[in-house]
């Protein structure tokens, strides 16, 4: 029988399923035969927090079925090929219908590629015994349209639940979608599930008003507070440095950030108000002497990065700005490793309020959707919270000067709940195991 070293990607986009040893459909394998995972979502994409909900969700399997084939449907499969080591398949077929002028020509092109694209997801998923969706705001259309992720995980769901594989929706987000369509085809998705969690209360509530019947969904904790943190940088010398001296280095998360539907709107103003928000934040930072470590969750935000950089070199003095960094980060553990330096942060993607969490640091949302201030607010922190499109850099200073003054009362907050959310994400791992991966 194959191991996991024996199957290439290749094997599973070229091969006819009967004739490959191992990847027999799920009806046509013996019941003794291996079990084969799929993994599916928004991998390989340069998202941080994405990878970081993958590699959480095959540690564990690695670790609980270590005998069981796993295989990745995502954005980039030589991506995962490259850093998890499993076979991986690209979501959709690529296509080049857009470049074609004529309307007339490029719709029936276009319907004909979603046709091929959901016999590829019969194909391929019909070899899986279960597929898992973990963590993620799989469930929301931020910055999609309705033809892109809302109807790949409908097609997918629906050739998994016609192939007879068990589908199981782990501790995801969910909300808000705005576009009616895509609220229909992601709704749709979830009713095909098996087994349904979500990562907050707010994301089970969401889809009860969308119309799916939750009675028997759970609410758990993000995957990603599953992963091992790095360990901590010398707390006690930092400290007793920064009680000596007031200077504090404080991380703020950046992000490409132009509007929820920034491929449909004007979202250089967006991103143009968000940054020069932020610049005049920092400012006041470095005015009163402080460090500033700017942080990422995706490599798209180096754009972000370098345009802050620019406002600042215009509206900082040249030796205040030498006092701002840029941390190096290509994972949720580079990322913890640059947090671990600082004494506070500051925020707008999810993931990077997560890894603060987990490194117990006082935080501060500037977040684009209720889901950073419901983490928060089961932290007991929802009143460090504001909206990215609307926030308020004097309430910001405000909330910053509290959150320092306040440092061990939330650390200890924050310890609790992360003592709280391995106990919930156990308990998922225990259901999973009885009731998906028996």
């Amino acid at each position: 029988m194959n191991t996991r070293a024996d199957i290439h990607v290749d094997d599973l986009a070229a091969t006819p399923p009967a004739a490959t040893r191992g990847w027999l459909s799920r009806k046509e394998r013996p019941a003794s035969t291996t079990s084969t995972i799929a993994l599916f979502g928004n991998f390989g994409s340069n998202n941080f927090g994405n990878e970081g909900s993958l590699l959480a969700m095959v540690e564990f399997l690695r670790r609980e079925r270590p005998e069981a084939r796993l295989f990745c449907i995502c954005t980039d499969p030589s991506a995962i090929g490259d850093s998890l080591g499993m076979p991986a398949i690209p979501i959709r077929r690529s296509g080049h219908f857009g470049e074609l002028s004529h309307r007339i020509v490029r719709i029936p092109l276009k319907v004909l590629g979603r046709v091929r694209n959901l016999a590829k997801a019969f194909r391929d998923i019909r070899r899986a015994d279960v597929m898992i969706i973990p963590g993620t705001g799989i469930l929301d259309d931020f910055g999609e349209p309705p033809h892109g992720m809302p109807l790949d995980i409908l097609m997918w769901c629906f050739a998994a639940r016609m192939s007879g594989t068990k589908v199981a929706f782990a501790s995801i987000g969910a909300g808000p979608i705005g576009h009616p369509v895509s609220r229909w085809l992601m709704v749709s998705a979830a009713k095909l599930a098996h087994y349904r969690s979500y990562r907050d209360a707010r994301s089970k509530e969401f889809m009860r008003n969308a119309g799916l019947n939750v009675e028997n969904d759970a609410v758990y904790p993000d995957v990603v507070f599953k992963l091992p943190t790095p360990k901590p940088a010398n707390s006690a010398e930092s400290t007793s440095v920064t009680s000596r001296t007031g200077v504090l280095t404080v991380g703020l998360g950046v992000m490409k950030y132009d509007g929820w539907y920034g491929f449909a709107h004007d979202g250089g103003a967006v991103f143009d108000l968000y940054l020069d928000k932020l610049a005049q934040f920092v400012r006041h930072l470095l005015e009163r002497g402080h460090r500033v470590k700017l942080l990422t969750g995706e490599t798209t935000d180096m754009e972000a990065v370098d345009a802050l950089l620019a406002r600042l070199r215009v509206v900082a003095a040249g030796s205040a700005a030498e006092r701002v960094s840029t941390g190096l980060v290509s994972s949720l553990h580079d990322l913890m490793e640059e947090i671990s330096e600082t004494d506070i942060v500051i925020a707008t993607r999810f993931h990077n309020i997560v890894c603060a969490l987990k490194m117990e640091k006082p935080v501060i949302s500037l977040g684009y959707s209720a889901k950073n201030d419901a983490l928060l607010a089961e932290m007991g922190l929802d009143e460090y919270c504001q909206h990215v499109d609307t926030f308020d850099v004097e309430v910001l200073i405000a909330q910053f000067e509290k959150g320092i003054i306040e440092t061990q009362k939330i650390k200890n907050a924050i310890r609790a709940g992360n003592l709280a959310f391995m106990e919930q994400l156990d308990l998922q791992d225990k259901r999973l195991l009885s009731e998906i991966l028996s």
